[in-house]
């Protein structure tokens, strides 16, 4: 192991004239977008699958696109001025797009980004990609759910016609129009195909919407390529299709073209002249029908008549003179009166006599009428209260009376009022005998309003004490 303790790198200060001036972050930010720019001078294609769609508020729409063979992606930012809403509908998760742009370095987030200004779908599998994920997108919000058509108008006045004012379709509409009976035509003219096409078939939409008395749109175009019919693919004109208050017709392209338009759309016709067949009907048609129609009408009225002719003249025949049907139920009316009168006053009876007893009831349970005997019967109750109280105290004074009688006449005091005394020794025992005591002892004699202190100077035993005298000590046994 080598003794050189050297770091790898020199962590020493060195002094200030030797650093080198550090670059701001400014700086180095400068210097890596002046690079990238000097190294990719022209617009770059890329192409790859975007990843992490994110449409901005502000129109601009933000993703990632990412390399499906190598484990490589770039930050992807389209301008709102750049972004259509075909471009839109390209640039979505798991599309593949080819793009057209320039990398740059963001110098506020130190990010390399790159700035596209057009979009491609990578080859027809990709836009049809994508084209299928918009159709599940607005199936599976039920716009294209069979309940949502609405009937056309049989006899429609104004048909509002969204297409090109210089294309086919408007006039093969107004001949077919004309030549069927004539309808009033109004033309909203729209682009039907290149960039921009989208937003101004729903502008036209709009349009024919705030026109009074309109009583259906058709919309549509000739036929064309996939490109020249991809506007009526767009989300933004199918919604307005859909949204539309006026039923549609969608007219696009030929029989074989379908567009995202034809399954929201009110009803599809493969061609704009089949949608003028569709809505306006033959005037030439409708009058034979009338004239049929009027003619076996004429005949079944007739004949209707006719039968209810006879089975009128069968029924006055049965009915017979009718004043005499009505003077029979008017008097079956009277009767149903009358019983319905007797009816009504017994109920009326029954009904009083049933209220009357309620409100003798009510009356009874009426609070006042609760209270009020709720009243008597407490002072009926404390009378008797009272009373018991009153007798159970005179007897217990009068007992009380007497045990206190009994009480007194038993008091040593009695005792001590008749003159008598009573002693007691130190240990607080009453001297009964003469053997409780001997000379010499200290007693305590009780008379009736004091205590005497005594001491015992001679014991003498009188002749009727059972109790045998016990001298005191020192005491002689002559008294005298």
């Amino acid at each position: 192991m080598s003794d050189d303790h050297t770091l790898p790198f020199d962590f020493t200060q060195k002094k200030p004239q030797d650093e080198p001036r550090p670059m701001t972050v400014a700086e180095l930010d400068r210097a890596i977008r002046q690079a990238v720019d000097d190294g990719f001078a022209a617009s770059v294609w890329v192409e790859g699958e975007v990843a992490d769609s994110r449409p901005a508020t502000s129109g601009h729409l933000y993703f990632a696109l990412k390399d499906e063979r190598e484990d490589a992606s770039v930050d992807v930012v389209l301008y709102r001025s750049n972004v259509t809403p075909r471009t839109r509908a390209l640039c979505v998760d798991g599309s593949r797009v080819r793009l057209r742009g320039k990398p740059t370095f963001w110098s506020p987030r130190g990010r390399l980004q790159f700035v596209a200004d057009r979009a491609q779908a990578a080859g027809r599998g990709a836009l049809l990609e994508a084209l299928e994920r918009l159709k599940n997108k607005l199936l599976a919000e039920g716009l294209f759910a069979p309940e949502r058509k609405r009937l056309l108008p049989q006899n429609p006045r104004i048909i509002g016609v969204v297409t090109s004012p210089s294309g086919a379709a408007i006039h093969d509409v107004c001949r077919v129009a004309f030549r069927r009976g004539g309808a009033r035509i109004l033309l909203a003219a729209a682009q039907v195909q290149g960039a921009g096409a989208a937003a101004s078939i729903c502008r036209a939409l709009e349009q024919l919407q705030r026109v009074h008395g309109v009583d259906v749109i058709v919309v549509g175009r000739g036929g064309g390529s996939a490109d020249d019919l991809s506007a009526f693919n767009e989300e933004a004109v199918v919604r307005a299709v859909a949204a539309c208050p006026v039923p549609v017709v969608s007219a696009v392209g030929h029989d074989v073209d379908v567009t995202l338009v034809d399954f929201v759309a009110d009803a599809r016709a493969a061609t704009p002249s089949q949608a003028a067949e569709m809505i306006v009907p033959d005037r030439a048609t409708q009058r034979s029908l009338l004239a049929h129609t009027r003619l076996h009408l004429a005949r079944a009225m007739h004949a209707w008549l006719a039968s209810k002719g006879i089975g009128f003249a069968r029924v006055a025949q049965r009915l017979g003179d009718p004043r005499l049907a009505i003077a029979s139920r008017q008097q079956t009316l009277d009767d149903r009166m009358a019983r319905l009168a007797s009816c009504a006053r017994s109920l009326v009876t029954r009904r009083r006599d049933v209220l009357s007893l309620s409100q003798r009831r009510l009356a009874y349970l009426h609070p006042r009428a609760a209270v009020a005997r709720d009243r008597a019967e407490l002072s009926r109750l404390t009378d008797r209260l009272a009373r018991a109280w009153s007798g159970s105290f005179e007897r217990r004074a009068a007992t009380v009376g007497r045990a206190g009688a009994r009480l007194d006449a038993l008091s040593p005091l009695k005792v001590l009022q008749r003159g008598y005394a009573i002693a007691t020794r130190s240990d607080g025992r009453a001297v009964r005998s003469a053997g409780d005591v001997r000379a010499g002892d200290s007693l305590r004699v009780r008379v009736l309003f004091a205590r005497v202190q005594a001491s015992v100077t001679q014991v003498e035993a009188l002749d009727d004490d059972p109790s045998a005298l016990v001298p005191a000590p020192g005491a002689s046994k002559d008294p005298g």
